[in-house]
């Protein structure tokens, strides 16, 4: 039988965001990082709710959810199973990747310019919104705005111009 895989849940009780959805947004990260892969067997409610105080009921809520997804299988009496990987790019998102070891190196060079996490994040949510979109076209940066409402491409200034 496998032992637990090395995913340990963190509750952030300050996010906003329920509890259990944090441990299935954090089981989801882990199965695209491939921390997570079919067959590994998730910690148990138990060894959740040693690790991070929180009701085990919700632990199995999260579980149940994953399982309506189709991401992982309870078995009676073993525990819950990983059952597919959510990674579209194999060994991209490993540690010795090159495209991690460049965002590695620009997260460096962002904090050394005085960018708070915070920043970062806002800032790499606006490239990744413009990235893809959902037409697939291309957005310039400026456009972005916040909360999903984007300035027509149209409306830049260097339009208006023309």
């Amino acid at each position: 039988m496998a032992g637990s895989a090395a995913v340990e849940f963190r509750i952030d009780r300050r996010s906003g965001v329920a509890t259990y959805l944090q441990i299935v947004q954090q089981t989801k990260q882990a199965l695209r990082l491939g921390v997570l892969e079919p067959g590994d067997r998730l910690p148990t409610a138990r060894e959740v709710v040693e690790a991070t105080a929180i009701n085990p009921n919700t632990v199995l809520k999260a579980y149940r959810e994953l399982e309506r997804e189709g991401l992982v299988e309870a078995r009676r009496g073993l525990g819950t199973f990983v059952r597919r990987t959510l990674g579209t790019a194999a060994g991209a998102s490993a540690s010795d990747s090159p495209l991690r070891t460049e965002l590695a190196d620009w997260a460096r060079r962002a904090r050394s310019a005085g960018l708070e996490k915070d920043d970062v994040s806002a800032l790499f949510t606006a490239v990744l919104e413009s990235t893809y979109r959902p037409d697939g076209g291309h957005r310039s940066d400026s456009a972005y705005r916040p909360g999903g409402t984007h300035k027509p491409d149209s409306t830049h200034k260097g339009d208006q111009e023309r």
